[in-house]
């Protein structure tokens, strides 16, 4: 008699095929990470039972490393070499941590490509390298419980990383031993859980504020479709900086100044955090640092931190603008990380949706929770049939063309993954290169937008201005990250590059590309108008100065001294003139004085390609 073997749903029945995945949430203040049994994602806690990991990293002086809890408590005692929030600091630039240095006790060096370098007593670190710690903490808690090699893990990273941050978190995943199956958005994450829990449809809300970073996605959930409308945020803006907003209350209640030693900052954040939690349960903290005795409430708590909730609603007006919905078409608000259990966040999301915000999910679980469940299907242990991700790219990415014009290729919130490609062509005659420079912003100029990568094609073949089509492609992989090749259709000749840029986007800088795009829409596109009249310029000077040159003999002398009066006086217009509409229009009246010589030139031109030929050798070819 045979047995007829039963395994739970998205289970395999042959334990030994599966294969083992996780999922992590690599965050700022803790991390985590989750994997899928019989079907239902769960939490992976440590030998002691807690599942959150403190994300710090300590550098013993036996030349040890511990990370989580076990670091925390260094870093009162041992604050240079207890190394917290790095997450901040992924893809950044030493420039680009200037305004955290100050709130940071570490002491920042630069490496040869612009990366942030932390000094401790076991030498340089860079962010990668202790993000890599915390990742192959999580990893060998997943070994342990699934007693067996980790194959993969779904990483999550804030929606508004830019290609550098997804980058180095990829790097870091890398150096700890760990296969990258997805970077995920971790609102996408967030969403994946809540709608397979509680299989809702409609368009949802994911707030997502965690230590370090905020953001805001819409999502329309249909029968299993998830599609990202559109996302926000600003990836500096989190827990930390309630407490250091709290921090420096308390500094100056005290009576310090702002030069403190890193010993004094770290025991002023350990005991603003302390209350911040404090005060999600009480109305007052009591406070005991460097000697003061005092409380904080909750109502001095929200005052101080009101500004930045407000930033997060703006943000949240912003993406459903550009998602095309209003407000009140959103049907549910799901609350994701530990910042969010902050009372006055609470309060603001739910005035401003005009819902009460979901939470029963742990938002300090969600993200990893659904990461788990990705992975599951990415490592094909689970059917995802019954799930289509759509996700989308939170900056539009361009290329510079002539001018110092901006021309966007892939515009922002555009779904991934994608490729879409565009021809351009050569400016001057006998062109065997091009310079092609990547870019990503909002703005119509090369000057107002993030420079990303630069590479060479060569080779094309020599040919008139215009001739050769050069296609551009530009690819966004699932994980956000891109690569652009060119390619000369004629000749295919071509080059292609990886865009791997050494740091990313200054703290404020992708919110501020967006807010500038609508501040400034309007003088955008007049210096766009400009800069193509510009050029349509330098091309008429350069072509009928060429005509002239060679073909003079055709005109009188008065002609031809009245066309080249006229190639002076748009040189120097283009030179002086800030206005396109007037230089378009003495372009235009150059074209029309030069439109006989080069109709002289044309009928020159076909005499001579007809010379020899008789009408029936011609009828002929």
């Amino acid at each position: 008699m045979a047995l007829l073997q039963i395994s739970e749903p998205g289970a395999t029945p042959q334990p030994h095929q599966r294969k083992h995945a996780v999922g992590i949430d690599l965050g700022t203040t803790n991390s985590l990470v989750a994997l899928v049994r019989s079907g239902t994602p769960e939490i992976l806690a440590d030998e002691t039972g807690v599942a959150l990991l403190s994300s710090v990293v300590h550098y013993a002086t036996d030349g040890s490393r511990c990370v989580g809890a076990d670091a925390q408590q260094q870093a009162l005692s041992d604050p240079l070499n207890t190394l917290s929030s790095v997450k901040r600091l992924l893809g950044r630039g030493l420039t680009d941590v200037d305004s955290l240095g100050a709130q940071m006790p570490y002491e920042f060096e630069c490496d040869d490509g612009g990366m942030p370098k932390i000094r401790t007593r076991q030498g340089m670190v860079s962010p990668i390298q202790v993000s890599a710690e915390i990742l192959r903490t999580l990893a060998e808690r997943a070994e342990h419980a699934l007693d067996g090699i980790l194959d993969g893990a779904v990483i999550t990273v804030p929606a508004y990383f830019d290609d550098a941050q997804r980058q180095a978190t990829k790097d870091a995943a890398t150096l700890a031993g760990i296969k990258v199956l997805r970077l995920l958005n971790e609102p996408t994450a967030a969403a994946i859980a809540y709608g397979l829990d509680n299989a809702k449809e409609g368009i949802i809300a994911i707030y997502d504020l965690g230590g370090g970073t905020f953001d805001i996605s819409l999502l329309r959930l249909s029968r299993g479709v998830f599609q990202v409308l559109a996302t926000g945020g600003d990836s500096a803006l989190g827990g930390d900086d309630f407490d250091r907003a709290i921090a420096d209350w308390i500094r100056r209640k005290i009576g310090l100044d702002s030069s403190l030693d890193p010993f004094q900052q770290r025991q002023l954040l350990v005991s603003a955090r302390a209350a911040k939690e404090a005060l999600t349960d009480v109305d007052s903290a009591p406070l005991d640092v460097l000697g003061w005795h005092g409380q904080l409430t909750r109502q001095q708590l929200a005052d101080l931190i009101a500004p930045m909730i407000d930033n997060t609603l703006r943000a949240c007006k912003r993406a459903a603008r550009d998602a095309g919905v209003k407000i009140a078409e959103i049907d549910d608000v799901v609350l994701v990380g530990g910042s969010t259990r902050t009372p006055l966040v609470v309060a603001k999301v739910a005035e401003f949706f005009a819902c009460t915000p979901r939470t029963n999910l742990d938002p300090d679980c969600v993200v990893a929770l659904g990461a788990a469940l990705q992975a599951e299907m990415l490592i094909g242990n689970q059917s995802g049939d019954d799930l289509l991700l759509l996700d989308v790219i939170p900056l539009s990415l361009g290329i510079e063309t002539m001018g110092g014009l901006i021309e966007k290729i892939i515009h922002r919130n555009t779904t991934i993954p994608v490729s879409k490609a565009q021809e351009f062509t050569t400016f001057k005659d006998g062109q065997t290169s091009m310079a092609i420079h990547v870019l990503q912003g909002e703005r119509e100029l090369v000057d107002d937008c993030r420079s990303l990568a630069r590479f060479d094609l060569r080779d094309i073949p020599p040919m008139v201005a215009g001739a050769a089509k050069i296609r551009v492609t530009y690819q966004v992989d699932a994980d956000g990250l891109l690569s652009v090749s060119a390619r000369e259709l004629v000749s295919a000749v071509e080059s292609r590059i990886e865009v791997k840029p050494s740091y990313g986007l200054a703290e404020t800088e992708i919110t501020q590309m967006l807010k500038d795009s609508y501040s400034y829409a309007r003088e955008d596109m007049a210096a766009r108008a400009l800069r193509e009249q510009q050029v349509e310029a330098d091309r008429m000077i350069g072509d009928l100065s060429a005509a002239l040159d060679s073909d003079a003999h055709m005109l009188t002398v008065s002609q031809v001294q009245c066309l080249r009066v006229a190639v002076a006086e748009l040189r120097d217009l283009r030179r002086i003139c800030s206005e396109h509409r007037t230089l378009a229009q003495q372009i235009e009246a150059v074209g029309k004085a030069s439109e006989p010589f080069a109709a002289l030139r044309m009928d020159s031109s076909i005499k001579s390609a007809l010379a020899g030929h008789t009408l029936d050798e011609i009828d002929q070819d």
